[in-house]
């Protein structure tokens, strides 16, 4: 019998690990593929919600678990983080010797697994390269870790093609759409009293899902961003008399994200009609876009997974500046008035033929079968620089 497959997949953060669920259950249940779980980042913080544990409760075991955050979320904190990933990771990969890492996204914690992989010689599988964040210093590290992955799994056409552009190889690059897609297609979710139950919180005539989060390379700070929201929130709530509600969900550990989370905790404290949870997994969150009059923030949340529900998006900002976007897709400027306008625009608009470019739902099937494909993934690590004329 040939020996199994090590396909090592890591996670930091509660967002990208529902984008991962079905693609680890996929290889999971593949009986020429071994799963490895390496858990870090926001997912070992009890400031985020000990998100690890929802992992083990999926069915799944962790084989190993990586301390890199520290306290501070300053830029210099951030860098020291990033330091201690790298050397988390090295020893994490010397000990399961993967025989290929999967990494998703654009984190800073993805980043360090990448550099470390690199010099450990473990082919990276990257999943959603050659998108553009012109908002977010995210945008460098994605580019960043593409040059450092040896197979590319992008989401649609045109980030195909920029990763051509970056001088990969053709041969290499797979547009299987978004793993975003899978859950929405295939988790079951929560009815309306379910959700409310979910949240303790009970939804009103207008209903709003609210996701802000750091924004690292903009000249208006993330701070004033948010207040700014808070004042176009404040607004519509004077008219339409507290009849609208406000569901937020907490912000990434990026630079101030604490200092947002502080902020959004004493909105709520201050509104009767708002309700905040650090995380709500992924069954209660697509179940709140279900139920949701609109999706408001500045997350890729509202560009990959919304336009699936036909519901709109208030994209706050730069942050997401770049991406393809559908046709519910209503951008703003991170002022009150402008936020505001932008959210009664989504209330009035009509998404019932909205078509979401990334995809159809079926990208982590996708993925195993390319992973499969190959009997030996060490040929990849040496490439050449592609030529585009």
């Amino acid at each position: 019998m040939a020996k199994k497959r090590k396909i090592c997949v890591v996670t930091g953060t509660r967002a990208e690990y529902g984008l991962l669920y079905w693609l680890m259950k996929e290889i999971q249940a593949d009986p020429e593929l071994e799963l490895q779980i390496i858990a870090t980042g926001m997912h070992l913080s009890p400031e985020f919600g000990l998100t690890y544990k929802v992992i083990g409760e999926d069915g799944f075991v962790i084989n190993d678990k990586i301390e890199m955050l520290l306290s501070s979320d300053t830029p210099v904190g951030i860098a020291k983080s990033i330091g201690l990933a790298t050397i988390g990771f090295a020893d994490a990969l010397d000990r399961l010797k993967p025989d290929i890492l999967v990494l998703l996204g654009d984190r800073f914690e993805i980043l360090a697994a990448a550099q470390a992989a690199l010099v450990a010689r473990v082919p990276v599988a990257h999943i959603a390269g050659g998108d553009v964040t012109e908002g977010a210093f995210d945008d460098a590290i994605r580019h960043s870790i593409t040059k450092m992955s040896h197979l590319h799994f992008v989401t649609n056409e045109l980030a195909a093609q920029r990763v051509r552009q970056m001088g990969e190889n053709p041969a290499c690059i797979n547009n299987v759409g978004s793993p975003a897609i899978d859950n929405i297609k295939r988790l079951p979710l929560l009815d309306k009293n379910q959700l409310e139950d979910k949240l303790s919180f009970k939804l009103r005539s207008k209903n709003l899902l609210i996701t802000f989060h750091p924004v690292t390379l903009e000249e208006i700070p993330s701070e004033q961003q948010l207040q700014e929201l808070f004042a176009a929130l404040e607004g519509l709530s004077g008219e339409m008399a507290g009849n609208i509600g406000f569901v937020f969900t907490g912000s990434n550990a990026d630079p101030a994200g604490r200092a947002l989370n502080g902020l959004i905790s004493e909105f709520v404290a201050g509104c009767a009609n708002a309700v905040l949870h650090t995380s709500l997994g992924q069954v209660a969150y697509l179940s709140a876009i279900r139920y949701v009059d609109a999706v408001v923030g500045n997350s890729s949340s509202g560009i990959y997974e919304v336009p699936s529900f036909n519901k709109p998006t208030v994209n706050i900002g730069d942050r997401q500046k770049g991406r393809l976007m559908a046709s519910s897709v209503i951008n703003c400027q991170p002022r009150a008035e402008d936020i505001k306008e932008a959210i009664l625009q989504a209330f009035a608009l009509d998404c019932s033929n909205v078509i979401n470019p990334y995809g159809t739902g079926d990208s982590s099937r996708q993925i195993v079968n390319v992973l499969k494909s190959f009997s030996c993934y060490r040929s990849l690590l040496k490439k050449c620089f592609y030529e585009v004329f």
